[in-house]
């Protein structure tokens, strides 16, 4: 994905005229471009895309949406989607009322190149100077520039809405194959927890204390599916469909059984093996 940077954005007229009347009052996106303007340049970020190739999207935009999901809470899926459906976010990111926004795959993309590009402070070091500039933070005093935890948060909420769509997804697939097995083994409470997919209205937990409770309850369920699956009382052959498959994968990589239950692998720490359970890599 080559770069070709502009050096000024502007809101299109009829995105600033239709959302300044749907909100007379503002709202944070609005507020942060009228008082700070778009905070970024394409320009911040040129060196981490080369000079040929197909047109990236602007990164002063994927530098915007990474900070507003990390305030909100929100997974890549959810943020393309309110890049799509919301005029206020619209209106920041200068974009028409039309446009049809990118694929969520762009923003994880967008990550990778800040870390491997050693470049995750400009998210912070931009903003902290335009707030300067601005008289709204003190000067000789410490201040949060902490990036890598705002990509790390963002990482962290697709990283359990990838999980928890695995688990939906598998209790979707053998309902459809063997409806009478999961009426059997499946705990009525999984329905209610997994019938919709994560995102929208349904969000995940907002705090990362109940995020983290979630998480391990989610680890839980899936090894508890696994265990049955791999039991003696249920059809061998359920453990050939690739969904489930793909589940006992995602929960090798994601997930570290211990004594006391499971608990959420750290990065870069996925367990090579699990002794725990019945059931072979």
């Amino acid at each position: 994905m080559s770069l070709q940077p502009q050096t000024h954005y502007s809101v299109p007229e009829q995105t600033a005229r239709i959302t300044r009347a749907a909100f007379p009052k503002g709202t944070l996106c609005m507020h942060i471009y009228d008082e700070l303007g778009t905070i970024f340049q394409d320009q911040d970020f040129a060196d981490l895309f080369p000079q040929r190739g197909q047109p990236a999207q602007a990164p002063f935009r994927l530098a915007l949406v990474t900070i507003l999901q990390f305030l909100e809470a929100i997974s890549d899926r959810d943020a393309a989607d309110a890049v799509r459906s919301r005029i206020d976010w619209k209106y920041l990111l200068c974009l028409e009322l039309d446009d049809p926004g990118f694929d969520y795959s762009v923003l994880c993309e967008f990550r990778t190149r800040l870390l491997e590009g050693g470049a995750e402070a400009r998210l912070f070091d931009n903003l902290l100077s335009i707030l300067r500039d601005h008289n709204l933070v003190k000067a000789r005093t410490r201040q949060r520039t902490d990036s890598t935890h705002v990509l790390a948060a963002v990482r962290d909420l697709n990283r359990l809405g990838r999980v928890v769509e695995t688990m939906r997804a598998t209790l979707n697939v053998l309902a459809t194959v063997a409806p009478e097995w999961v009426r059997a083994a499946i705990p009525p409470e999984w329905v209610e927890r997994y019938k919709e997919r994560t995102g929208g209205l349904n969000r995940l937990p907002s705090s990362d204390k109940d995020r983290e409770a979630f998480g391990i309850q989610v680890g839980r369920d899936g090894y508890a599916l696994l265990d049955v699956l791999w039991s003696a009382e249920s059809p061998a052959w359920l453990r050939e469909i690739p969904a489930v498959e793909t589940l006992r994968r995602v929960w090798v990589q994601n997930f570290m059984p211990t004594e006391g239950g499971t608990s959420v692998a750290a990065e870069r720490e996925y367990p090579a093996v699990i002794t725990a359970h019945q059931f072979a890599l």
